[in-house]
């Protein structure tokens, strides 16, 4: 599997405009609150990013993984709230 790099600014700002906690984010993408917030650069993360990962990422908040990756620009439908929540385990409501 390979690596890829995604911007933690767009991370992070495509996060906060969804309204999506940090702690649901993780649940929707089968990662733990510390490496979201890892990958949002609160804490230096080490090695890429799996491309698995980043695109689990994307669907979650509903964008194309290449606007995640700065590849793409952000349109202004990116940073509006999303229309309805993308988990399927039913936890996140």
């Amino acid at each position: 599997m390979s690596d890829m790099a995604i911007s933690s600014e767009r991370l992070k700002a495509v996060r906060k405009a969804r309204k999506v906690s940090r702690s649901r984010l993780a649940k929707m993408t089968g990662l733990t609150e510390r490496q979201v917030a890892r990958l949002e650069g609160a804490t230096p993360a080490r090695g890429g990013l799996g491309a698995e990962t980043a695109a689990r990422l994307a669907a979650a908040l509903q964008i194309p993984v290449e606007a995640l990756a700065g590849e793409l620009p952000l349109i202004e439908d990116d940073l509006v709230p999303a229309s309805q929540s993308t988990c399927k385990s039913g936890c996140c409501g």
